[in-house]
């Protein structure tokens, strides 16, 4: 029997200065769960780390590792930081909560911009990293599995991805606030990710004068540039192209700020003072916070962008109620799959061991009265049975309509197993006799 556990932080509960603390950028996510399984090998492990989010699902037995306060001590390790520095923005949630918050999240309800369909690309992003590494089993194979086809559904059947809201058209209409007009403007991208093209997308709609496109990696310069009638500039002279950007969108992965105060400072003189827009999007942050000090220096980042957008949720009630229902209907065809799967073999165990126990029980009973016939002896056989039946009705019963994953339908089980000597691999019962144990396995 295997219990879900869920311990994570969004935008919703820690501030951009928190989050960043325990991202997780760049091959660091995978490494972690390397780790984790490495410490706890019985334990299932997937890691959804975003801008928005970072939380670590598990799937351990009843009374295994790791347990909350281990998870925390693991995350304050890898990144170096103390437990402090985050634990009061954490959320805890186990088995069917679980199960729920991460339909929730795939549907695009728990994001910053409600009907964004990144979200679930990086919810099978991460899922597909963490079965590649064999860190997903019988139970968050199928969890993953079924979050995303609801995620589907949901933007597919309910209009919630339709006149959303996004964290680009948010950084335009600030960009309008702060200029008249863009066609002598020039915007430089750093940093060449999916939020940074979605944004850059908004922009190239506004026709600027120069649109440049700074990364590490020269290639995807210029395969972005290349999409959106830009220049491929280098990231070695980017000094340079923030004294000529009006606006500038940053989204690098990188560990520590690219663009700091002094920095900035430094170049103000060669920009004649004149007003620059920067939208920083990273997480860690590329932009330090005091940058936005400097005059005619308007930064915003991406809980500046969230306040915005947050808005927008009374006006797309109808559309998030119908997401909802459709996330609440496959949470419980999930549990109903999910207490099949956990209690077909115990079922399958008691009915079977308390059956032949009865069988035996006759047959002693038979050969003390050897004057019976065959229809007295069917006639008791049936009685047994019968009887055996109606003594189980009632724990199956409750066993097969409990409303939750592990509870109460876990309690019944652990003591069915305890009161009626079910244990997996435990041949002996009472007399000495087989329990006629049968394991339909696992379904994934």
């Amino acid at each position: 029997m295997q219990r879900l556990a869920l311990l994570g932080l969004n935008h919703a509960t820690a501030p951009l200065d928190v989050r960043e603390k325990i991202a997780f950028a760049g091959g660091e996510r995978d490494r972690a769960v390397a780790a984790l399984r490495a410490r706890y090998p019985e334990t299932e492990v997937a890691l959804v780390s975003t801008c928005n989010r970072v939380e670590l699902y598990t799937a351990r037995a009843v009374h295994g590792h790791p347990r909350a306060e281990e998870v925390i001590s693991f995350l304050a390790e890898f990144h170096s930081v103390p437990p402090t520095a985050f634990e009061s923005h954490l959320y805890q949630k186990s088995d069917v909560e679980v199960v729920n918050h991460l339909f929730t999240v795939a549907s695009s309800l728990d994001s910053m911009v409600l009907g964004e369909t990144q979200i679930l690309g990086q919810v099978r992003e991460a899922y597909d990293a963490a079965k590649a590494q064999g860190a997903t089993g019988a139970l968050l194979n199928p969890l993953f599995q079924k979050a995303i086809a609801v995620g589907k559904e949901v933007m597919a059947g309910t209009g919630i991805a339709e006149g959303r809201l996004s964290v680009a058209s948010v950084a335009v209409d600030y960009a309008r606030r702060i200029f008249d007009h863009f066609g002598d403007k020039t915007v430089l991208s750093i940093g060449a990710g999916k939020m940074a093209q979605l944004v850059l997308q908004s922009f190239a709609q506004l026709g600027p004068k120069r649109l440049m496109v700074c990364n590490r990696s020269a290639d995807k310069a210029g395969q972005l540039a290349a999409e959106f009638g830009g220049d491929a500039v280098p990231f070695e002279r980017l000094g340079d192209h923030l004294v000529v950007a009006d606006i500038v969108v940053t989204s690098t992965g990188a560990h520590d700020p690219i663009i700091t105060k002094r920095m900035m400072a430094g170049l103000r003189k060669a920009m004649r003072y004149r007003p620059i827009f920067l939208i920083d999007i990273a997480l860690p942050r590329d932009v330090e916070a005091g940058v936005g000090e400097l005059e005619n220096v308007y930064l915003y980042n991406i809980d500046d962008l969230q306040q915005v957008v947050a808005g927008t949720m009374t006006q797309r009630q109808g559309a998030i109620d119908a997401a909802r229902a459709v996330v609440a209907r496959h949470v419980d065809q999930f549990l109903a799959w999910q207490r099949a799967r956990e209690m077909g073999p115990l079922i399958d165990r008691l009915s079977k061991r308390y059956h032949q126990l009865a069988s035996e029980e006759l047959a002693r009973t038979l050969n003390k009265l050897p004057g019976i016939g065959e229809p007295e002896k069917a006639h008791l056989a049936e009685l047994t049975r019968r009887i055996v039946n109606k003594l189980l009705h009632d724990p199956i019963t409750r066993l097969r309509s409990s409303e939750s994953l592990h509870g109460p339908s876990g309690q019944y089980l652990h003591a069915l197993e305890q009161l009626f000597k079910l244990e997996r691999g435990d041949a002996a019962h009472d007399g000495g006799d087989r329990n006629g144990e049968v394991d339909r396995g696992h379904a994934e």
